[in-house]
């Protein structure tokens, strides 16, 4: 039995849609750079996202859902990982940073905050910060 296995298709489709959220803020400028490409890679074997699915959501990650985490922890993981996915070049330009603000009103962060959330979310990740810091800081 895989890994796989022991989880629910809840778990799963969950994954999926973050993993897509991820490759949509990738391709808000139309390119997936070198950097990018290695990141979404390495999430989808994380995630446990078939090659075939990934093909899928590479050609349309627009048909995916954002499925908002119930607990604060799982939203700032989420947020975490998209936010290093802008940063993953080193440019957060600002096609990826509007993508992103509406991703964190999708996770169900404040609407009133997204400009003070996404401006430290940014801040942290351009400085280094691991996912533990980042939780902690926030």
């Amino acid at each position: 039995m895989s890994i796989s296995n022991l989880y629910s298709s809840g778990f799963k489709t969950r994954n999926r849609d973050h993993f897509a959220a991820i490759v949509r803020v990738a391709l808000s400028d139309n390119v997936i750079t070198p950097e990018e490409e290695a990141f979404i890679n390495r999430l989808a074997i994380y995630l446990e996202i078939e090659e075939e699915e990934v093909a899928t959501i590479l050609e349309n990650p627009d048909s995916y859902p954002i499925n908002p985490p119930a607990t604060e922890t799982a939203r700032l993981e989420r947020l975490y990982d998209l936010t290093r996915m802008v940063y993953a070049d080193k440019i957060a330009d600002a096609s990826e940073k509007a993508l992103l603000k509406r991703m964190v009103i999708g996770l169900g962060f404040d609407p009133s905050q997204v400009e003070t959330i996404v401006a430290r979310a940014l801040e942290l990740v351009a400085s280094g910060k691991d996912e533990d810091e980042f939780l902690a800081d926030f």
